[in-house]
């Protein structure tokens, strides 16, 4: 299903989901168009998570797609 580009969150309990990160964090502040800001918060809603996952999320997707892409 995830393959197809089909929404498979259902089957994800974000309640008990624990992420171990221990690499050093940073703050950045990114000023977005209200419109963005307006989607960002859509799909967070749509997928159960805060608008700042989903950023943290795709940016860090695109970067290893990038990654991929260069190594290949």
């Amino acid at each position: 299903m995830f393959d197809r580009g089909e929404d498979v969150t259902e089957f994800f309990d974000f309640d008990s989901a624990v992420v171990e990160d221990k690499t050093e964090t940073k703050r950045v502040n990114v000023d977005f168009p209200a419109w963005v800001v307006e989607a960002l918060d859509r799909e967070a809603r749509r997928i159960g998570i805060g608008r700042q996952a989903v950023i943290k999320t795709w940016i860090a997707e695109r970067l290893d797609d990038e990654a991929a892409r260069r190594s290949a």
